[in-house]
């Protein structure tokens, strides 16, 4: 199973709007695709996370060249930094543990 483990820190209030317009579909758009395992989202500190498990890395891949995550993609540079941190593993991480994991391996964009 491949793990996928990101988190984004809006600039501003305005930032955090933007956000939203792009994180929304892309979040249901994960939840609907082919090989998605777990899709969850949680605000930690000043950052936006996403714990994410698919079948395999391919699957994942698929999900991140289409339309609705692309679009986010395109605009993450108005919005804030962060990072994403994906790993091949047999177990979903609990939310203390992803993001301890998250954290150890963060390079921000």
């Amino acid at each position: 199973m491949y793990i996928s483990i990101t988190g984004i820190k809006p600039r501003n209030f305005f930032t955090t709007i933007r956000f939203w317009i792009f994180t929304i579909p892309a979040f249901k758009a994960a939840q609907k695709s082919e090989g998605n395992l777990f899709c969850e989202a949680k605000k930690i500190d000043s950052y936006y996370h996403t714990i994410t498990a698919w079948k395999n890395r391919g699957m994942m891949m698929m999900y991140l060249r289409g339309k609705a995550h692309s679009k986010a993609m395109k605009n993450f540079s108005l919005i804030g930094t962060g990072s994403t941190y994906g790993y091949e593993g047999d177990q979903i991480p609990s939310w203390n543990k992803a993001i301890k994991i998250w954290k150890e391996n963060f390079k921000e964009v």
